[in-house]
């Protein structure tokens, strides 16, 4: 009987794993496979962080496949060539994959369809409920959130598949050799990266269930309530699914960090439906963006003289994350305070996130922005409230901003108004933030 074909993508897990259940339910001989995909790395996405939370999966998945008598067969160059190349070698007459949306993606699969004698077989596992699965009474997109969360409420999970508990790789294949780092980048990952891998992930969320944490604590950012899953969902070191049928109903902080499962589905879908969501305004507002590289970089280096936008700002270079509030904080003030496009600032975290999910980054930042599905296009965020509100004691800003170590509890979260620099150097604010939301709202005519 022939080998059945796995192709691993973002889905680098052996538990509820629907293609390579499948697979293995064809034949007992399965050749799971990667490509490291030589036009991905060759493009901007290929950051340092996250191709260093990949090589973490990906020796990970090798491990717990060996554990069960396989292997992962790791391939470099086009993912087509690649597949056809094993297929042809090994007599393999099917190859089974994730579906995923992106317009990559779906490129991808086309040309594994054009693999003469291959069969490509496409499975869920990317999303609790397939992308398109959920539409709205015309059968489009949904580009409002809550009607997608009461509709995705309705949809029946599947029931999550086991781990198999064994499966046999063909004789005589070279599994291959997972690279270092330094192979594919000369770039060096946040010193603060966290590790990634299945086993990481599992770990993860179970101690995010078992601390069952307030669902008000989500928007406190010295508060480590959040559940960090973010990276694993990227990758699928992590099953959605598993997530979504493990959450308790009961739990407040768990019926949340459910529908923060459905806000990554709703724009996984608008992905699906709108490829240019990453590139063009989903919803145009004639804006004229400035052309301010000061400013730009002051927001990169985290020097714009707001202590919150700082600190999230040092907290994305150092870890390769950043708390949500202030993902929204940092991105509100560089497209509403500096009138900066959207674009390069969402490509600036892609450089540095560890969790840079195109669906989710820039569908992100297009509703902060004002240009994508925020029903309240012209709401700009004070950096000075948030901060008070979120973080009252100034403990996340002086974890990242240690100049502000010693300022009061009452001034920590103020931009310095002394006139040059602040304490212990720290900038004066680069805009006033009275003024940037004047010229902000005559901007957008509200």
């Amino acid at each position: 009987m022939p080998t059945e074909i796995v192709l691993f993508t973002r889905d680098l897990r052996v538990h509820d794993h629907p293609a390579l259940t499948a697979a293995i339910a064809a034949s007992p001989s399965v050749t799971p496979l990667f490509v490291l995909d030589r036009e991905i790395l060759a493009s901007r996405y290929a950051s340092a962080n996250r191709l260093a939370l990949l090589l973490d999966a990906l020796r990970d998945l090798r491990g717990a496949l060996r554990r069960r008598g396989g292997d992962l067969v790791v391939r470099r160059g086009d993912v087509g060539r690649e597949v056809a190349l094993l297929a042809g070698r090994l007599g393999a007459e099917r190859v089974h994959v994730s579906a995923d949306v992106s317009r990559y993606a779906r490129r991808r699969t086309a040309g594994l369809r054009g693999i003469p004698g291959v069969e490509v077989v496409e499975h869920e596992g990317l999303t609790v409920v397939p992308s398109g699965s959920v539409t709205t009474t015309t059968g489009g997109a949904y580009r409002v959130f809550t009607p997608y969360w009461r509709r995705w409420q309705t949809m029946e999970p599947r029931r999550p598949h086991p781990a198999p508990d064994r499966l046999t790789l063909p004789d005589d294949v070279d599994p291959g050799v997972i690279p270092e780092l330094a192979e594919l980048t000369d770039a060096r990952p946040a010193p603060g990266r966290p590790p990634g891998g299945e086993d990481v992930g599992r770990a993860a969320a179970e101690a995010f269930f078992a601390a069952d944490p307030d669902p008000g604590d989500r928007d406190r950012p010295a508060v480590d309530a959040t559940s960090r899953l973010s990276l694993h969902l990227h990758l699928g070191t992590i099953s959605p699914t598993e997530l979504a049928v493990r959450a308790d109903p009961t739990s407040a902080g768990q019926g949340a960090f459910v529908r923060q499962l459905c806000w990554r589905e709703f724009h996984v879908q608008l992905l699906a439906a709108e490829p240019r969501l990453v590139v063009d305004d989903l919803r145009p507002r004639g804006d004229r963006w400035i052309d301010d590289p000061d400013g730009f970089e002051a927001w990169i280096e985290g020097r714009t003289g707001y202590p919150l936008v700082d600190a999230g700002m040092r907290q994305l270079r150092t870890e390769g994350w950043m708390h949500n509030r202030a993902r929204m904080v940092t991105a509100s003030f560089l497209t509403k305070h500096l009138r900066i496009d959207w674009r390069p600032g969402a490509w600036h975290f892609m450089d540095h996130l560890v969790d840079g999910d195109l669906a989710v980054n820039f569908g992100q930042w297009q509703w902060v922005a004002g240009t994508g599905t925020d029903p309240r296009p012209n709401r700009m965020l004070n950096p000075t409230a948030q901060s008070r509100r979120h973080d009252p004691q100034g403990a996340y800003l002086r974890r990242h901003v240690p100049e502000l170590a010693d300022v009061d509890d009452d001034l920590v979260h103020e931009p310095w108004s002394g006139g040059g620099p602040g304490p212990d150097g720290y900038p004066a604010p680069i805009v006033d933030h009275g003024w940037a939301r004047g010229r902000f709202l005559a901007a957008r005519g509200g």
